[in-house]
């Protein structure tokens, strides 16, 4: 990605309103759509990590769920909306979705500086995940989980529905004719 591309990104996210940025702050899941092989949108729930000074999001899967994995190496194109506030202690906040292009690298790894502020966000968020990272049972039986795929979105655009009122007209930043 040029240099150009990059700031556009970031200046994207910075760009967004505060009760947006919030959202994309504060929430403690998302749903995170990839593409099948023949094109059908497929959906899991997921923890993203929102970093506007770097122009993106940041997500991880274990190796044992790697299907996402399988999907955006085939297709880039992904998105997260930002629909569920509980837990996020946000009141009325809107709905968000971010549109753009997801990228994986082919590191599998237990520990980098990625994955450390994935796990830091992880387990501020969900405390009880501590139990299976600092028991050697828990790290024994779930070794499979611990090593894991980094997930990087850079958005092309963010609509958002106010009040997560999803019967209105969405706000928009980004291009709007996109596919």
């Amino acid at each position: 990605m040029t240099d150009r591309a990059e700031a556009e990104r970031r200046s994207l996210l910075l760009e967004l309103p505060a009760d947006v940025q919030a959202v994309l702050r504060e929430f403690r899941t998302c749903e995170l759509t990839t593409l099948s092989k023949d094109g059908g949108p497929i959906t899991w729930p997921v923890m993203a990590v929102y970093q506007p000074e770097q122009g993106r999001f940041l997500l991880s899967t274990a190796i044992g769920l790697s299907q996402k994995v399988a999907h955006l190496r085939r297709d880039p194109r992904l998105s997260l909306l930002f629909s569920d506030p509980t837990g996020s202690g946000l009141a009325d906040p809107p709905a968000v979705l971010v549109q753009g292009d997801g990228h994986v690298g082919d590191d599998i790894g237990t520990w980098n500086e990625d994955l450390r502020v994935y796990h830091r966000q992880a387990w501020l968020r969900q405390p009880m995940s501590r139990t299976y990272s600092f028991s050697p049972i828990g790290r024994y039986l779930m070794g499979w989980y611990f090593r894991r795929l980094v997930i990087t979105l850079r958005p092309a655009r963010v609509f958002w529905w106010p009040v997560g009122d999803f019967s209105r007209t969405p706000e928009v930043v980004g291009p709007t004719d996109v596919g």
